[in-house]
């Protein structure tokens, strides 16, 4: 069963309907969950670039919200938020907003209910793009725009190199736990064995990065995440890219650094190693005459 989403006076969002059950990430998808603290900063410092062009009081849907930390932010500056995602997604016990859970396929709204349709590196998850966006045409009222932020080539590409750093700094600092701490005997011998296998296991897996989205592989998003791949995605599914420009920051898949490269610093990398998300600013094409 499908939630439904109803609205009621001042734009409450009501959620009715069973929760689904969770989905398993195949095989080959990259599933890590990135510092929630991390994350947090990144996605506030996009709804402060986002924001400038929402109109004033609209009614906002956050596709994909994830934890809804946009989603609240965004109702605290005014908006009236609707907030959806996957009941399988690996954030869903870290909720700070109501969010729907939905099939990823069908949105729970009504037909022109949502006047800015909004997601934050979302769309490179969904298996069936063309149905997503037949679905934010129905759901957006005339005038609607949508919002999309999507990870670059360029995040790609230092998100791949990051992992191999990443590889060598817990080979590291796993050093220690993999030489002999006490006589060869049965126990000691058993740990070591364990502590090999588990650096040799994360390690490897490290120097092997996987896809991070639903199409290609790790070589093949360094295509599918350029921009030109977007605008022309698009275009066939009927909107025209009204605006399109880098977000300005810089960060990786591994998290390097996490908080302790400030925003700042991270607008400045932006500059030199390139913008890590895109944003894009759509408006939905008029259907042709029959």
């Amino acid at each position: 069963m499908v939630p439904s989403v109803e609205w009621r006076s001042g734009w409450q969002c009501v959620c009715h309907g069973t929760t689904l059950p969770i989905q398993l990430v195949p095989a080959g998808v990259c599933a890590a969950v990135l510092s929630l603290d991390h994350l947090d900063a990144i996605r506030l410092a996009e709804i402060d670039k986002i924001v400038p062009f929402l109109p004033p009081g609209a009614r906002v849907l956050d596709l994909g919200a994830g934890t809804g930390k946009q989603a609240l932010e965004l109702q605290r500056r005014g908006f009236e938020v609707a907030a959806i995602e996957i009941a399988g997604s690996n954030y869903a016990m870290n909720r700070v907003f109501p969010v729907t859970d939905y099939d990823g396929r069908t949105i729970p709204l009504a037909d022109a209910s949502i006047d800015v349709v909004f997601s934050s590196n979302v769309l490179e998850h969904v298996p069936d793009l063309s149905r997503v966006h037949g679905e934010i045409r129905r759901v957006l009222a005339p005038g609607g725009i949508c919002l999309h932020v999507l990870p670059t080539h360029t995040w790609r590409l230092w998100t791949t190199l990051g992992s191999y750093l990443e590889a060598i700094s817990f080979s590291v600092s796993s050093l220690p736990g993999l030489l002999p701490q006490a006589a060869p005997n049965v126990a000691e011998r058993q740990r070591l064995r364990q502590a090999w296998y588990r650096t040799a296991r994360h390690t490897i897996g490290l120097c092997l990065p996987r896809r991070h989205g639903e199409r290609g592989n790790v070589v093949s998003e360094l295509w599918l995440f350029h921009p030109r791949w977007w605008r022309r995605n698009f275009r066939d599914n009927g909107f025209s890219v009204v605006g399109d420009e880098p977000m300005g920051l810089f960060y990786t898949g591994e998290v390097l650094l996490g908080l302790h490269l400030g925003l700042a610093k991270r607008e400045r990398l932006a500059l030199v190693l390139g913008s890590s998300c895109h944003l894009f600013r759509l408006v939905p094409l008029p259907r042709p005459s029959t």
